[in-house]
């Protein structure tokens, strides 16, 4: 059956019928948000950036949207900047209100809807708008909205909301608010949920009439873990199921462990709950397929060394952008970031043989304190200042040491050049990018480069003009995680060639433009 056509004005009651169910549905979900941010220098060609900052924290709702941190703060979020002259302090609540274009809705009564055409954002085909408040322009949301044409669900939103403030600055003591391009995905049959926020303020000459020194910047907003509070883990608990006891006369000696395989077992017991508190936490992802490739570099170190171990080693992926890598027992960790601007297999291994090093030699890989099931039962708020894993100077010097020599042997000892220079360009960034090149749970991916010397001094020296070399990769080049199940995809699309040496920054902030798809609805099983 033909669908009746529709007038604008019954596609924009559609629109904030469905913006006002996504709104209140909003208000019981507690996701994590991320806020990376880089200052870039002014008319500067390559957009290189000089300063940047990071905030972690979990979305909530009180009388507005709100940010409990989950990190530390540092820089200008912790609010303590704006003691300095022309100082800026931004604000955590205004990337979460960035989650939609206006909390108080898109209706006809406040705004005026002007349609521009139709346009495919991947498998969504999209009505697009043109909107602008009826009265004064800071009252509202002013920009573009992509809206699905099934549910009439907006999908993305692009613009400026000028009653969202994102900083407060200290010269005019007067709140701004950023350009935005905020995206959605369809988790689940008719709900899309806000997942990839892109800011940018990079017009020198507006900034300056509207601040003095106002920084240039770009701005990087994720969210993920939607469905960490909801109701599967009730669900499944009802699904138990008790078996009859078995009943077992005496008791066979030879099952008590051994003083050894006790203190393994101890160790294994704190691992688990360290494991298990992260990924509900939403810090760390679930198992997946993106575990199995690092595993299989791994692997690739451990044959070739001829290396046996007592334990198996794992590999799990933290969620977060800062670069690190630690181990919690016989797990290694990787972060999202720092996987994704590895430029290759040999730097990816270069960072595995590390971690494979602190096993390898015997160093304490957990702290067994964490086998005491109540030293986890804390907030999330609480976790990451909680958790350490580090390692004292001396065994990160022997790790770097040994891991040179498992790379020496390896699939990859023709290639660590670029693992090298991949060494440089972030040694050559630690200054300006230190929330990027900082650690919250393990060591800092470089320790000034003296144990790690012989790499770089295997690779060329950093030319930010040549195309040809690529020491590392913007953030988000590698991973793709689903912001509601955790879950983290490897990201296939085709190598595009670089046409400029402003496309090449390493370590860079880029837009967040995801592949739409609707959520696929598995077959109902019927019984006969």
């Amino acid at each position: 059956m033909q669908q009746a056509a529709l007038s604008i004005e019954q596609v924009a009651d559609r629109i904030t019928a469905a913006e006002s169910a996504l709104t209140a549905r909003l208000r019981a979900f507690h996701p994590l948000v991320e806020v990376y941010l880089q200052n870039l220098a002014p008319d500067d060609k390559l957009g290189v950036p000089i300063h940047d900052e990071y905030f972690l924290g979990q979305f909530e709702w009180k009388d507005g949207p709100k940010l409990t941190p989950l990190s530390i703060n540092k820089g200008s979020f912790q609010g303590q900047s704006l003691k300095k002259p022309f100082a800026m302090q931004y604000l955590p609540d205004g990337f979460a209100a960035m989650t939609v274009p206006d909390w108080r809705l898109l209706d006809r009564q406040r705004y005026d809807f002007t349609f521009v055409r139709r346009e495919f954002l991947g498998e969504a085909r999209c009505f697009v708008f043109d909107l602008k408040p009826k009265g004064d322009e800071t009252d509202g949301f002013t920009g573009r909205i992509w809206v699905e044409d099934r549910d009439y669900n907006i999908v993305r939103f692009n613009g400026i909301s000028r009653n969202v403030d994102h900083t407060l600055s200290s010269f005019f003591r007067k709140k701004i608010s950023f350009h935005v391009d905020s995206w959605r995905v369809n988790a689940l049959t008719g709900l899309w949920l806000p997942a990839y926020v892109y800011c940018e303020e990079t017009d020198a000459s507006e900034n300056k009439q509207a601040l003095p020194r106002l920084p240039q910047m770009k701005t990087q907003v994720r969210l993920w873990g939607y469905d960490l509070k909801g109701t599967r883990a009730q669900q499944e608990f009802t699904s138990i199921q008790i078996d009859e006891p078995s009943v077992q006369d005496g008791a066979d000696p030879a099952r008590q462990l051994s003083p050894v395989a006790s203190q393994r077992r101890w160790e294994q017991e704190a691992e688990d709950n360290v494991i298990d508190r992260l990924t509900r936490a939403g810090i760390l992802a679930p198992a997946g397929p993106v575990d199995a490739v690092l595993e299989t570099v791994l692997n690739n170190l451990l044959v070739t060394n001829n290396v046996a171990l007592e334990a198996p080693i794992k590999c799990r992926v933290l969620l977060t952008s800062p670069l690190e890598s630690f181990t919690v027992g016989h797990t290694i960790v990787m972060s999202r970031g720092l996987i994704d601007v590895l430029p290759d297999e040999a730097s990816l291994g270069m960072i595995l043989g590390h971690e494979l090093s602190h096993a390898i030699l015997g160093h304490q890989l957990i702290d067994t304190k964490f086998a005491f099931a109540d030293r986890l039962m804390i907030p999330d708020q609480d976790l990451l200042r909680v958790l350490r894993f580090k390692h004292s100077t001396a065994e990160e010097t022997a790790a770097n040491t040994r891991g040179l020599a498992l790379l020496a042997n390896s699939p990859y000892k023709d290639k660590l050049s670029d693992a090298g220079l991949f060494l440089r360009a972030v040694l050559a960034s630690a200054k300006q990018l230190p929330n990027l090149i900082q650690t919250h749970l393990g060591d800092y991916v470089i320790d000034g480069g003296q144990s790690l010397s012989p790499l770089m001094q295997l690779a060329p020296a950093l030319a930010p003009e040549n195309l040809e070399q690529i020491p590392a990769l913007p953030l988000g080049a590698r991973l793709v995680v689903d912001p509601w199940s955790n879950r983290l995809e490897l990201l296939r699309g085709p190598a595009v060639p670089l046409a400029s040496a402003r496309e090449k920054v390493p370590l860079a902030v880029t837009p967040l433009m995801p592949y739409i798809r609707y959520a696929v609805v598995p077959p109902r099983v019927t019984s006969r």
